[in-house]
């Protein structure tokens, strides 16, 4: 049986006393006038559009100027170069049983999400991806608000001695720093470090303003960039820069410390459950896999359309490493010094990522109603000049109608392309619904519906009345139809595609077919090490979902109390 966000939730801050783990039950449209207008098929579905291709290889072995990136390698011979515009041709989107990474990239160029940045490994976010990354902020900001964190910012330059305080962070950050070593004309006295992660500097600020008791919980969140020296970049999954929010949380007790790293994975879940319709797989991090500082690392782990599996999300409980490190204490109620408690947690433009690679199909984007910058996109429909003044009002009068009610609309009214393109177009940008107004719909007072989930007649509906309420109603029902049908897909998907393994044999086969391998584990460091080495595969986490039962390690057959999750990642 799939699990649910409720399944989850509920049971959320249940614990293993052994391990530290978490438990929860046992697995498993075109009018009939516009008709005659305009042809409603699609031939081919092929999106082509004049963009610059974004190639796997040219993402990662970026010019270091600007000069040299307005051309890709093949456009560049005997040194000459030739105008931008004159360089763009037709693409079509490579169709993910093809080369996934290629429909990956196609993707984010023809639907306008990214490009190059001038430095290698860098990406600028075009409007339309930054509104997805936008409409991410907007929810998880309320959720932060209502547990009660506050927002502030920490500068991006770090001494490079407060990376060196904790020797795990020091050792997991040095091969990604980007160091700063010359100011102003002048060689720096020490080192810089453009901020990879904050919570050196948050601790350095932390012991300043905790000293008593009555100074906690001191709960934090910045939304920022970080710089993280990449070797593989992939845009928006793994970048130099990317965006994210980091939240930095102090606590007198560890208990304390546990529930917060506990409520805020809580928050992913549910965001990714709810809005991306992304059906996580919540745990616990083994031990090579924690954060570099951290006691415990909680994460959400989502499988992507070529089934490796993504980090969308992770929260750690940093027991008192850090607070040691810097120093950081205050004084209980009964006038002791102590060190504090303290927890981090970070959700990135990764996350875009991830909604492409989850819902996407051979069309282009296909966006949860929920995320999605525009909801609803309004094609207006005429042939005859008389016929247009009255198309375009009555489209503007739906769209003032779903604007009311806030939904996110925009009416396509431009005449350079065709309502076919136009319907190619949007659809490849993910939009969840379409309405088609037609000469026709006009007299009738109607409109024609397509859902983008469900493709040709399918998903299309006639004669569904312009009259406020009913229109309202309409849409928001297929609205919230498109949202859970894309958690189906996604979780129908994801269960088809995980083995439940007993022996290491099972496990190098299922990860030899490109599924995730479920299965007992209590082995060492050097015994997961092996796996990583002989597979590919990591353990993703220790699901907070567990069986019930005996269980033996699949590979050393001693007992066992927890399953891993092994997959190949992002």
């Amino acid at each position: 049986m799939a699990t649910t966000y409720e399944d989850l939730s509920s049971l959320i801050i249940q614990r293993h006393h052994q391990m530290g783990a978490l438990r929860l039950p046992s697995l498993t449209s075109f009018s009939s006038a516009a008709a005659a207008v305009i042809p409603r098929c699609h031939p081919c579905r092929r999106i082509r559009l004049p963009l610059r291709r974004i190639t796997a290889s040219n993402f990662s072995s970026q010019s270091s100027t600007a000069q040299k990136e307005l051309a890709t390698p093949s456009e560049v011979k005997d040194g000459s170069q030739k105008p931008k515009l004159q360089q763009e041709k037709e693409r079509v989107i490579t169709p993910r049983s093809q080369d996934f990474n290629a429909w990956y990239l196609d993707i984010i160029a023809n639907a306008e999400l990214a490009d190059y940045g001038p430095v290698r490994g860098t990406m600028v976010i075009r409007p339309y991806g930054y509104a997805i990354w936008e409409a991410i902020q907007e929810y998880l900001n309320v959720k932060f608000k209502e547990t009660g964190h506050s927002n502030m910012y920490f500068p991006q330059f770090i001494p490079y001695s407060f990376i060196e305080k904790e020797a795990s962070h020091v050792e997991g950050f040095s091969p990604e720093l980007a160091l700063v070593t010359i100011g102003g004309g002048k060689e720096l006295e020490e080192k810089l470090v453009v901020r990879p992660t904050s919570e050196t500097i948050v601790n350095h600020m932390f012991t300043q303003w905790i000293h008593s008791y009555r100074d906690l919980p001191l709960m934090i969140n910045q939304w920022v960039n970080v710089t993280r020296w990449e070797m593989r970049t992939k845009p928006f999954v793994r970048t130099l820069e990317f965006l994210w929010q980091e939240g930095h949380t102090a606590h007198a007790t560890p208990e304390e410390a546990e529930k917060e790293a506990l409520q805020m994975i809580d928050v992913y879940i549910k965001f990714a459950y709810e809005e991306a319709a992304i059906p996580v797989i919540a745990g616990r991090k083994s031990k090579m896999e924690t954060f570099a500082g951290a006691s415990k690392t909680y994460t959400i782990e989502a499988m992507m359309g070529d089934r490796k599996a993504l980090q969308a999300g992770t929260s750690h409980n940093l027991g008192q490493n850090f607070s040691r490190a810097f120093g950081t204490q205050f004084t209980d109620e009964n006038g002791q010094r102590q060190h504090v408690w303290q927890t981090s947690w970070a959700i990135s433009t990764r996350f875009v990522g991830g909604i492409i690679m989850t819902h996407g199909d051979d069309i282009g984007l296909m966006l949860p109603p929920n995320l999605a910058p525009v909801q609803v996109m309004i094609v207006p429909i005429w042939k005859k000049p008389d016929e247009k003044a009255g198309v375009l009002n009555a489209a503007s009068s739906a769209r003032e109608i779903l604007q009311a009610a806030g939904i996110k609309v925009k009416v396509d009214d431009s005449e350079q392309r065709t309502p076919g393109w136009k319907f190619n177009f949007w659809e490849m940008k993910g939009v969840p619904l379409r309405i088609e107004i037609g000469p026709r719909d006009v007299l009738s007072g109607s409109v024609v519906v397509s859902r983008r989930d469900i493709p040709g007649k399918q998903g299309k509906e006639f004669g569904i009345s312009m009259e406020s309420s009913t229109l309202v109603a309409y849409v928001k029902s297929k609205l919230d139809d498109v949202q859970s049908s894309l958690l189906e897909r996604a979780t129908s998907f994801r269960d088809s595609n995980i083995i439940d393994v007993v022996s290491y044999n099972e496990l190098k086969e299922a990860i030899a077919q490109g599924k995730w391998a479920r299965g007992p584990w209590s082995a060492s460091d050097k015994d997961e090490q092996k796996v990583k080495e002989e597979t590919g595969a990591t353990i993703r986490c220790f699901p907070f979902e567990q069986p019930t039962g005996t269980k033996k390690c699949l590979m050393t057959g001693n007992p066992a109390d927890e399953v891993a999750i092994f997959a190949k990642s992002y």
